[in-house]
This record gives structure tokens, sequence and C-alpha cells, in this order.
């Protein structure tokens, strides 16, 4: 439609292009898996926490070490089958109670006290699931009071956490609780080495590893998903497909923490075909670093062997941040690592890496990773390397998010030419930041979407078809250098 204009003049008007630019999405957001049953680890010894008896109306308070809690229920004091039922937010895995006439009862992340006889304190001491020690006091008159609420996670509830502050809150702070420990560890080194945000969930067993990944599927900002210190193969596993699935997240493996035969390393027990099957199966869409790595914890103030893999994750957002989602995140100090459970030397490394497992070395006096391998390593062909499938989930999943605007557009070569225009521009950027190989942008990408890719069978079928093809940019993995004596004569 014309539009009436009533004087002469200049006049501008805002057209709307009918496409935006497409950005580049988020790579370094980790999603973390914790088992704070006895399925990750032995079980821990108790912390040290102590008690009082408190009235109704004081506020619940932190008391002793580690992640030991008390709060307050109201009991009824007269005998019979009174109960007080906790808001069921605490998930409790294991309890006991002190005294003989109160009855513990645990179902559906709940506890009910039946409190049936009188003693002269009155009250009852619960510890549960964290080392949460509760006391009960019972109320004067026989009523039930409300529970006080607690902002701790539940089994698997997902957090999101910026910095470890919020780690502590949802989740505990370090403590003697082996499943959990490992957790935080994990988290701390995530941002202690350049990492901004994860999603974490904790499971009170290694077999409600679908339910936790579940809960990572509906988050599309996870771009890197680990679960610090489980090394059992069936869950690593699963992570790998739940990657796999989903396309756009690689998974960061630990090895086990001993690797030995008789007291002694052995390097085979990492093979892919041996019988004990310590690794899991090859998968270009996951890594796998050894050993673990020696740092401080604040619970037992001493060192300990703290898996890799959060550390690690934190790694992956540095380089992300300092150079881009294409340059290999090896040759790196891992910040927070003062040591290693085993010292890996070349010989050493020349058995594991062509394998695609991505060792951890000791090398002028840093810690640092000396592998970029995904998990199979000359077995995956195209995606030997890490940084190269997370390049290829970055460009995938850019170019999807960014190319929306195009769904129920007229399927024409006006369409085709806005499609080119977009990704050649997104593609040309990801060149200029040394991404893609080529001395010009024709020798880096191509982008073809015209009537050759859409004919008129697949414009029936309601489909709109773009090719891209991009050359990336591989790591030096092996740096070779040709050195040979020389007469000194000119053009010798």
């Amino acid at each position: 439609m014309v539009s009436a204009y009533q004087s002469p003049g200049v006049y501008v008007k805002e057209v709307p292009s009918g496409s935006a630019p497409i950005a580049g999405v988020g790579t370094s957001t980790a999603g973390f898996i914790g088992v704070f049953g006895a399925a990750s680890a032995p079980a821990p010894a108790a912390p040290t926490v102590t008690t009082r008896s408190i009235g109704s109306r004081e506020q619940p308070t932190a008391v002793g070490t580690g992640t030991g809690r008390k709060k307050s229920f109201d009991l009824p004091q007269s005998e019979g089958a009174e109960v007080v039922t906790t808001a069921g937010t605490f998930g409790f895995f294991v309890g006991t109670t002190e005294r003989q006439d109160v009855q513990l009862t645990l179902q559906d992340g709940k506890a009910t006290l039946t409190f049936t006889g009188d003693a002269p304190d009155n009250k009852a001491e619960i510890t549960g699931f964290f080392q949460l020690k509760e006391t009960a006091t019972p109320a004067p008159a026989a009523t039930v009071a409300t529970p006080v609420s607690s902002t701790l996670a539940t089994a698997n509830q997902v957090k999101l956490c910026t910095n470890f502050s919020e780690f502590k809150k949802f989740f505990g702070d370090f403590s003697n609780n082996a499943g959990q420990n490992l957790l935080a560890h994990g988290v701390f080194g995530f941002f202690r080495n350049g990492g901004t945000s994860c999603y974490v969930v904790w499971m009170n067993q290694e077999g409600e590893i679908d339910q936790a990944l579940e809960q990572f599927e509906a988050i599309d900002d996870i771009a890197i998903v680990a679960a610090p210190g489980i090394t059992s193969r069936t869950v690593l596993t699963s992570i790998a497909a739940h990657c796999e699935s989903l396309g756009d997240r690689v998974a960061i493996f630990d090895a086990p923490l001993e690797v030995e035969t008789n007291g002694s390393l052995d390097l085979g027990l990492l093979k892919p075909d041996n019988q004990q099957k310590v690794i899991p199966d090859n998968s270009d869409y996951a890594a796998l670093y050894f050993p673990w790595i020696q740092v401080f914890d604040p619970a037992s103030r001493q060192t300990i062997y703290a898996p890799p893999s959060g550390h690690i994750a934190g790694v992956y957002a540095r380089v992300d941040a300092e150079r881009g989602v294409f340059k290999a995140p090896a040759n790196e100090t891992v910040l927070g690592a003062v040591g290693l459970k085993y010292d890996i030397s070349r010989s050493k490394q020349d058995k594991l890496n062509p394998q695609g497992i991505n060792c951890i070395r000791s090398l002028n006096g840093n810690i640092r990773i000396w592998g970029a391998r995904t998990l199979g390593g000359d077995g995956n062909t195209e995606f030997k390397y890490i940084n190269i499938r997370r390049l290829f989930n970055y460009l995938r999943e850019s170019i999807d998010e960014g190319t929306q605007w195009a769904v129920f557009e007229p399927n024409a070569p006006d369409l085709w030419a806005k499609i080119r225009r977009n990704i050649n521009a997104f593609l040309l950027i990801a060149w200029q930041e040394g991404a893609l190989f080529g001395n010009t942008p024709e020798q880096a990408f191509y982008v073809k979407c015209d009537e050759e890719t859409n004919p008129p069978e697949i414009r029936d079928a309601g489909q709109v078809v773009t090719e891209i093809g991009v050359a990336v940019v591989k790591p030096a993995e092996f740096v070779i250098f040709k050195l040979s004596q020389s007469s000194g004569e000119q053009g010798s």
C-alpha cells in the first residue's frame, strides 16, 4: 500500500528485514551430577556435630562442621499415635532416632515421628541424610507445628549456581560425606578454573542417572556434562548417549582413582578390550582424563585426591572465553591442583593417547592438561579432537537457533538468499576469529541454498535444504622440528 505524503521532503522508514544476524550460542555452561548415597564411595565417617535442646520459637541454626544442620519440630506432649511430618525438603536416604519412645519412619522424602512416651528431657534426635541432625522438642499442647523450610536441594532437583557460595546454599559445603565432597570439589574446581555458571543435581544412587539426565535434557544452556568421581561404566555410557542424542553438549569423564594390579600402576586396565571394562565405550562426544589430581580438602584439612572433571570443565570455559571454542583445551594449567595420583611419563602417555585417554601431567612445576582427544582417539577419525567436536556443536546449534525466523516463510529464491546471507555472515566471523582454515573465506567455508538443493520434490515436502561446508583448524598435537648439521658455507 502506497503511503500518503502531504508535503515535499525526505522520508526515512524502518523496514523489517525478516531475518536477524546469527549469534553464537554459549559453550561453557556445565551440568554436574553427584551421588550422595553409598553407591559412589565407601560410607563416610560422620562429621562432628553438636546439638542442644531448642524451643519452638527459635530459628534453626548451623552447628558443628561440614553439612551439619539443626532444625526444630514440635511434637505432641501426650502419648499416642500423634505424628509430625517434615516438609519433605531433604529427600532422606537413611535415618535413625536415639529415643526408644519416638518412632521414625522415612518414606517418599518425608520423615514421620510418632511420639509414644514422656521422658524428662522431652527431646528426640534424628540423624538423616546429609548428616543432618535435627532436634525435635514436644510442644505444650497436642498440636502439630508448621515445619521450617530449607534451601537444600532434594534428589533430582536441578539448581543453577553462578558461584560456589550458591552451590553451598543448595548442596552444602565440603564435608566428610564422600559423594557430596567429590561433587563439591568438582564444582569448586570449575569456578576456580574459569567457569561462570553451572547446573547441579544429586542422586540417591547411580541407578537414578536417567532421571538426572532427563532434567538436564530440558536445559538447552548446558554444553558440558560431568559427574565428578563417578566412574561406573553404566553411568558414563548413559551420559555419553545423552550427549550424542542431543548433539549440543559433550561429556567429561574421570578415569578410576586407582588403576593398579598388586599395588602397581597397570595401564592395561585402561585398554578398551580389557575384560574388567574399566572405561566406557568409545564416543566422539566424550573426553576422558587420567589421573586424579591432588587438592587441599577444607573438610579434612589435608590434601586428598579429587576427580579432575570439574576442574577441566572450568578450563574448557576459560579457554572458550580467552581464545574461543575452536582452541583445544590442552597445554593449560589446572588451577588448584598441587599433585597427581600417578606421574605420567611420555612413554606411558604413548600407550594412552592413541586410544583417547587424555593425560594430566606435571610439567615444569605445573599440573597441565596434556591431551585433547575424544574417547576413542584414532578410531574417531573426523572427530578425534574434543575441540573439533565442540566447534561443530557450536556451529550447528548457533545456525539452528539463529535461523528459526525462516520457519513458515515462503520457500522461494528470496528466502534462500536470506539464509545464505545470514549463514555466510556468521561463518565469516568464525573465520576471522581463527576457527576456520583458509587464506580466504572461499577456502574456509561455503553455503549453498538454491534451486539445486531445493528441487520441486523437496519444496513439496515443505523443506528448505541448505548445504554448508567448513574447513576447521585442528590442533598442532605433534610439533616436529627437523634439525641437521650445516657446514657453515653459504647456500649449504
